[in-house]
């Protein structure tokens, strides 16, 4: 079972490597997780190179409240905020018109996925740092998503700046979020279920 304190310790340490540009491993409401700050394209770019993801393809944020999204997406429908309230299970929302965001987090299209997050760990990590995280899986690209801990590949353990030690010993199976896209007239449609 997971542990249900954070320490501070823990929290400080991955608090740090985000705001000195490094990357973390981490657990998530969903699955285990790479991240770094949003706002910064270098710690990004380490992100890309680590899971050896194509550039083309974006990566989604972590925000610890809904009513941070408006500092990164203009003109968010109100719907969005409908459908966050009633979710039984996490959820990311792909919006329109991405802003105050490294360029690379940022879709060919100008779009952005976030996930309001529910998870005692990213809470804290997210209230205290301040700014949305990078959230993407903790694999390599084309290479099976991790669902807990122990399933992650030595190399991505190796590639990160500090791995975060809650959560570690939890042998639930964690699942991806659903995936929603909506349009800024707020018409959605499903992309993963």
């Amino acid at each position: 079972m997971a542990r249900t304190l954070v320490d501070k310790e823990d929290l400080n340490k991955a608090l740090e490597t985000l705001k000195n540009g490094g990357i973390i491993l981490y657990p998530t409401d969903t699955i285990w997780g790479i991240g770094c700050d949003a706002t910064n394209p270098e710690a990004v770019e380490k992100v890309f190179a680590l899971k050896g993801r194509d550039k083309s393809k974006s990566m989604i944020v972590l925000l610890h409240k809904d009513n941070q999204i408006a500092g990164y997406v203009n003109d968010v429908p109100e719907v969005a905020y409908q459908l966050i309230e009633v979710a039984d299970r996490p959820m990311t929302i792909i919006y329109s018109n991405a802003k105050n965001l490294a360029s690379n987090v940022i879709a060919e299209d100008g779009s952005v996925g976030i996930r309001i997050v529910n998870h005692p760990f990213c809470q804290q990590l997210l209230q205290r740092f301040r700014k949305p995280i990078v959230s993407t899986s903790a694999n390599i690209s084309g290479q099976p998503s991790a669902a807990a801990f122990d399933e992650i590949a030595e190399e991505i353990k190796q590639g990160v700046d500090y791995i975060v030690q809650y959560g570690q010993q939890d042998t639930t199976k964690g699942k991806p979020s659903i995936i929603m896209k909506l349009d800024p007239s707020g018409k959605f449609e499903f992309i993963r279920k």
